[in-house]
């Protein structure tokens, strides 16, 4: 039997299960990942040949290549002008998006050090959820690199859900190792 991709699974066993368990009539109510957001920041990293570095570890993770982000404002306490690059983002839609998402969820996640499920309290009130990457060497793309910086990033999934339990459940359906809360 192949492996299913998550796009595949998303179309022949999640929507089906979220049709019923929210007792939906409309199949364009039913939630779904729009995008992807893949962000990190400079930090103190001041020498262009480290950003270098970044954007195409970034390029090679993601499959795309970042945008520059600019402070926009001067902050004197954290040695920035206004205009100076302080971070790179990308936005993951299609196909690229559920590539990205598969190797995060069956991949990435796993390797990250104490790594015991995502918390709930990490979606927002409308199911979207924010998972901060500690170091960027827990993806499969970064094996065998030479590397000599490590850098954390933020990935955002970005849902369509209207409530925060549509997003949960979404995401485990999908596949994304998602701990009740005790509340």
């Amino acid at each position: 039997m192949a492996v299913m991709n998550l796009q595949e699974k998303y179309r022949k066993e999640v929507m089906p299960a979220l049709r019923k368990q929210f007792a939906l009539k409309n199949a364009m109510a039913i939630p779904r990942v729009e995008k992807v957001i893949v962000h990190t920041g400079v930090g103190k990293i001041r020498d262009d040949k480290d950003q270098v570095e970044i954007r195409k570890f970034l390029t090679l993770i993601t499959g795309q290549k970042p945008a520059a982000r600019a402070a926009k404002k001067a902050i004197a306490a954290f040695k920035t002008r206004q205009g100076m690059i302080i971070g790179y983002q990308v936005t993951l839609r299609g196909r690229r998006m559920y590539d990205f998402l598969s190797r995060l969820v069956n991949i990435a996640l796993p390797r990250t050090r104490d790594f015991r499920g995502l918390k709930e309290s990490a979606f927002d009130g409308r199911g979207n959820l924010t998972i901060g990457v500690r170091e960027h060497i827990v993806f499969p793309e970064m094996i065998g690199e030479d590397y000599r910086l490590l850098f954390g990033m933020e990935v955002t999934v970005v849902t369509n859900a209207k409530r925060r339990a549509h997003g949960v459940a979404l995401l485990k359906a999908m596949g994304f190792p998602v701990e009740a809360s005790e509340a």
